[in-house]
């Protein structure tokens, strides 16, 4: 007759860094999808399968230190997905950012909703600076394809009129189901900011001077020549009304 042979499974102690990456990876999954203040330590605890108080013991500001820690390894994520190289035509580099950016919107669904929208009770001058600072990111990533060293007023305005935009965009977009696809809405805002930058060109020697760089990378049948087409047709179709 021969003894079963039972199996447990080895125990490893993990280390600080381990448990603290375990928990705050459990909580931005939870953060993901839902409002900050419908995330409590107990829901961060049973996703990381962990004790309550050994979520305490890691992060002892409680559910705020948590929440702040989580908004700032994503707002480090979103940072790495707008940094793109400026090489090649520049409406293509901005095509790779925006598509990485969707992505990272799609992936948090409420969470990114509840983030931009503010007015949660877990929003603090703290959490508000983290979220600048990747607009300020974001805004230096699109002077830098726009090849402005040193941008004026009007251009740096222009850049961050349209950042906000993107964000309204985005918002709106899960409002909608997520409607029209990614790659619609993608093309949809460089459409507006090859217009936008059109528009400001008439009257502002240095945001001229930007669209002749950008257009000088740009290909004959690339982004910026099929939109100028397209506005071109609309403009001659109006005219021909009056």
């Amino acid at each position: 007759m021969t003894t079963p042979v039972t199996t447990t499974r080895a125990y490893r102690r993990l280390s600080v860094e381990e448990r603290r990456g375990q928990l705050l990876t459990a909580a931005l999954r939870l953060f993901a999808h839902q409002p900050p203040e419908e995330v409590s330590l107990d829901d961060v605890a049973e996703a990381a399968g962990v004790s309550r108080p050994l979520v305490y013991r890691y992060f002892p500001g409680g559910k705020q230190q948590l929440y702040e820690t989580a908004l700032r390894s994503a707002a480090d994520e979103l940072r790495r997905c707008l940094t793109e190289p400026p090489s090649g035509p520049p409406t293509e580099r901005l095509a790779r950012l925006l598509d990485r950016y969707l992505a990272f919107v799609d992936a948090r669904d409420t969470g990114f909703s509840a983030l931009l929208r503010g007015g949660s009770v877990a929003e603090t001058s703290r959490t508000t600076a983290i979220v600048d600072e990747v607009r300020r990111t974001a805004a230096d990533q699109i002077l830098v394809h726009l090849a402005a060293a040193r941008p004026g007023p009007r251009l740096r305005m222009l850049v961050r009129t349209w950042i906000a935009a993107v964000e309204a965009a985005s918002l709106i977009w899960l409002d909608e189901n997520k409607q029209p696809p990614a790659e619609e809405l993608r093309d949809w805002l460089i459409d507006h900011l090859i217009a936008l930058l059109a528009a400001s060109a008439t009257t502002d020697p240095q945001t001229a001077a930007a669209v002749r760089g950008l257009l000088a990378l740009e290909p004959g049948d690339g982004r910026a020549a099929r939109l100028a087409r397209r506005v071109g047709a609309t403009l001659r179709g109006a005219a021909s009304l009056s």
